[in-house]
């Protein structure tokens, strides 16, 4: 048996049609969430480690998860993680970087050119507000005032080396 009906009100897809909940914004991990998530996953890492790790995913509790995960399953150590060049196939974060460079190409090219300002400029630069926001609801970016800063060295690393192959 099939249904069909005319689409009463049209949908953006962006948005849930039932008009429940409220946004939450997860807080980057602090160093102690970080630790104790090393002790559930049955991992030691000395304080500089914990330092290196919590620079290149700058606390974001995915790219967090996805690093100590594979760790813990032997895929990768801490230190070819850190080494990484964040374009090898074999990059345990090249599908996030691949999709967000997707979603940045998605929305707009004003996105991506706000994003390879941040990327290039050596403080925290000012950029149209609604890039900024849109660029930190990606996770890109972090708020320091009314300026902005690349979250963290994974995104700085993977965005610096696509800019500079674009030239």
């Amino acid at each position: 048996m099939a249904h069909s009906a005319e689409v009463y009100i049209p949908l953006n897809v962006n948005h849930s049609p039932f008009n429940v909940g409220i946004p939450i914004n997860l807080p980057m991990f602090t160093h102690q969430q970080i630790q104790n998530l090393t002790k559930i996953y049955n991992l030691d890492f000395s304080p500089e480690q914990e330092e290196k790790l919590m620079d290149l995913v700058g606390g974001n509790p995915y790219l967090l998860k996805l690093a100590l995960y594979n760790i813990s399953l032997g895929k990768v150590t801490l230190d070819e993680l850190l080494l990484a060049d964040t374009h090898a196939v074999s990059n345990i974060y090249l599908d996030h970087l691949q999709r967000q460079l997707w979603n940045l190409q998605k929305q707009n090219s004003g996105l991506l050119d706000a994003l390879e300002k941040v990327v290039f400029a050596p403080k925290p630069i000012e950029l149209d507000f609604v890039e900024s926001i849109r660029l930190q609801s990606l996770g890109l970016v972090n708020f320091q005032g009314n300026e902005v800063v690349i979250s963290c060295s994974l995104y700085q690393q993977y965005f610096q080396q696509y800019f500079c192959s674009q030239d």
